[in-house]
């Protein structure tokens, strides 16, 4: 039996794998980058090892290293997580040759499933459907296509692309991207299903030949080909369930599967399906399967490897329904790129149990309060999973959590989650992998921007609170308490969008909300519009944390936290952070004009122009990747570039500048 398990992996899925650990009495063993030496995963393990540098390649993806942490610290067996070596054959084969036990599937069923192409081959042979695949772009016919990467998924290295002009740079993009996430650039084109349906089926074996369908999860909402709502289980049509059991229990047999893994299918608008890939590894999203199932999936993984029978003889059916969303720290305000900083509050309520199959909420998280998201992994932080009878209450309950979880010091995905949940498509299960394309409205933040001047008078008035319970003298005067009121009070605060808005309010003597207004136009004087009146609202409390406010009759709680300058106020109609500006700010540099800055910390991999080349609007001019994706930067205007101060390979931090071009001047 295993005593002592490495978890060759970070973030959330170490810490999942170390709460199925604990519960069966087996140590455990992280191994972590300079970067996570004080993330949580790292504190929970019984032992860790450290791993020198940050980058994948030199800490996680380091076979040697990994298998030198297991032979200090006696570990016996090494679960691999997901990502990084998970399946990477020759990683498994090592395990085994190092005499451990390795949790997952044979080294030679990694290999077969890992090449996307042999497996095709492989699969069609079973009787698994197959969508049209070319390895040669120069053969491809029919379009639109789906570009892939070969090693891995994830979303990484994938590419659209409907028009064949696009076809080479889409190729190009793709080998970049994927030897970056997984060392290996080979990829392959595929027919690309409009309005499909990504459907995937668990399947688990053991060493006793069964190979079982543990039901199905629907994956089909992404962005950039990433999940980041799925479901268990899928809304099918009649007979469908069935079939996709019998392809994925093929797929599985085909290749002696043992252990987890998952078998993807692209299910058309006709209600045919197309094997798409193996994930021979644990899914992020086994959550769901493991709510509607009642099974511990990582107990299943470390019974399979220590030889026993896999306990499931067939298929159980669905208890209930269960929904999972993948948080990320992600800038609604930029596109929805990678967001790093520290995270100063992370706080989700209601939840039920944290790890391991929960009924009604569970939070599978990689971070805590305190943490720091780097640049260097994957944007992630945690993923929410609500289990319910029905499928409408598991969304209701979930968008319901994250709407009031308070979530500070990092830009995320919550408003998009939230909405996805509460729309009514995605309520009658009208769902596919465009579905986000098709339902734009999705992307508005929770918080209207006609609410903001409320929110950003809590936010005043809880700043005042707290001013005056730290008054060393005269602490029970109202705050700007005058014999004869003349001013009122202003504060100035910046928002995540750019711009600024003030806030002018005047307390009476018995601390009562005299009047108050504010001024969404400071950051424009040349914009004439006038501000509209604000709503009639009386302050009820106010205490450095929490305000409550009368707003037209209606009270209201605003939760108030503050971390330096930076303010979040979590209200009834959603959540914003406003920067608190300085009454008398120093002068700074100007930036030359046309500067492109940074948008997160990454590195410059290709510039494609050069110094004094002219360029029109949206031409690119050179690529930063960061957090294991490519971001292009592209020129806002026509122009004339006028330098390029960071060179190919050149590492910048957020607000670098990276380019600059010069306006071209209109004629006249």
């Amino acid at each position: 039996m295993i005593q002592k398990l490495l978890v060759a992996n970070r973030g959330e899925i170490a810490r999942r794998v170390f709460a199925t650990c604990r519960a069966l009495g087996v140590a455990t063993v992280a191994v972590h980058s300079d970067a996570d030496a004080d993330a949580p995963y790292v504190a929970e393990a019984d032992e860790a090892v450290r791993l020198p540098g940050n980058s994948p390649v030199e800490t996680y993806l380091r076979i040697g290293s990994i298998l030198d942490a297991a032979r200090r610290t006696g570990a016996d067996a090494v679960h691999p997580g997901y990502g990084f070596l998970a399946e990477h054959a020759g990683f498994a084969a090592a395990v085994t040759d190092a005499g451990l036990t390795w949790v997952g599937p044979p080294a030679g069923a990694i290999a077969a499933m890992g090449d996307k192409i042999a497996a095709k081959e492989l699969l069609a042979g079973a009787g698994v459907p197959m969508l049209p695949t070319w390895t040669d772009g120069d053969a491809v016919t029919d379009f639109p296509v789906l570009v892939k990467a070969s090693a891995g998924g994830g979303g990484r290295g994938m590419r659209i692309v409907r028009d064949p002009a696009d076809l080479p740079a889409a190729v190009d993009s793709a080998r970049r991207e994927a030897a970056a996430a997984f060392g290996d650039g080979t990829v392959f084109v595929e027919r690309y299903v409009e309005r499909g349906r990504h459907v995937e089926v668990q399947i688990f074996g053991d060493t006793h030949g069964t190979v079982v369908a543990l039901g199905e999860r629907d994956c089909s909402v992404q962005r950039r080909h990433q999940k980041i709502v799925e479901e268990a289980p899928a809304v099918l049509p009649d007979g469908v369930r069935e079939r996709l059991h019998a392809a994925a229990v093929a797929a599985g047999r085909a290749v002696d599967y043992v252990g987890a893994g998952t078998v993807e299918f692209l299910l058309a608008p006709t209600g045919e399906f197309f094997f798409l890939e193996m994930n021979t590894r644990l899914q992020v999203e086994h959550p769901v399967t493991e709510a509607v199932t009642g099974l511990d999936l990582v107990r299943l993984q470390l019974l399979v490897a220590e030889g026993g029978a896999l306990p499931v003889p067939a298929t159980p059916p669905a208890d209930g329904h269960a929904i999972e969303v993948r948080l990320c720290a992600e800038d609604p305000t930029q596109g929805f790129r990678p967001a790093t900083g520290t995270l100063h509050r992370f706080a989700v309520p209601g939840v039920a149990g944290e790890f391991t199959p929960t009924r009604g909420l569970r939070l599978d998280s990689g971070v805590d309060t305190g943490s720091t998201v780097s640049v260097h992994y994957d944007s992630m932080l945690a993923k929410l999973v609500a289990w319910a009878p029905t499928r409408a209450e598991a969304a209701r309950s979930l968008a319901g959590a994250l709407a009031r979880a308070e979530l500070h010091g990092v830009a995320t995905n919550r408003d998009l989650l939230v909405r996805v949940l509460r729309s009514a498509e995605f309520g009658a299960a009208q769902v596919d992998t465009g579905f986000l394309d098709a339902h734009p409205g999705v992307f508005a933040p929770l918080l209207p921007a006609d609410r903001l001047p409320v929110a950003a008078l809590a936010a005043a008035l809880a700043g005042a609170a707290a001013r005056r319970a730290a008054a060393p003298v005269l602490a029970g005067l109202p705050s700007g308490w005058r014999n004869v009121p003349a001013v009122p009070q202003v504060v100035r605060y910046a928002t995540t969008t750019g711009d600024e808005i003030e806030v002018r309010y005047r307390l009476d003597r018995s601390g009562a909300l005299a009047d108050w207004s504010t001024d969404p136009t400071v950051a424009d004087p040349t914009a004439t519009a006038a501000p509209d009146a604000p709503p009639v609202v009386e302050l009820v409390t106010a205490a450095p944390d929490r305000v409550l406010l009368d707003v037209a009759g209606v009270r209201r709680v605003f939760r108030v936290h503050r971390a330096g300058s930076a303010v979040f106020v979590d209200g009834p109609d959603g959540a914003t952070e406003l920067t608190e500006l300085p009454r008398f700010p120093l002068p700074r540099a100007a930036l030359a004009v046309g500067s492109l800055l940074a948008p997160l910390p990454g590195t410059v991999t290709r510039v494609h122009v050069g110094a004094g080349q002219r360029v029109a609007a949206g031409d690119l001019l050179l690529t930063l990747e960061a957090m294991k994706l490519e971001h292009p930067v592209l020129a806002p205007t026509d122009g004339v570039v006028a330098d390029l101060p960071v060179p190919a390979g050149g590492q910048v931090e957020t607000g670098a500048v990276l380019a600059v071009v010069n306006p071209e001047e209109a004629p006249r």
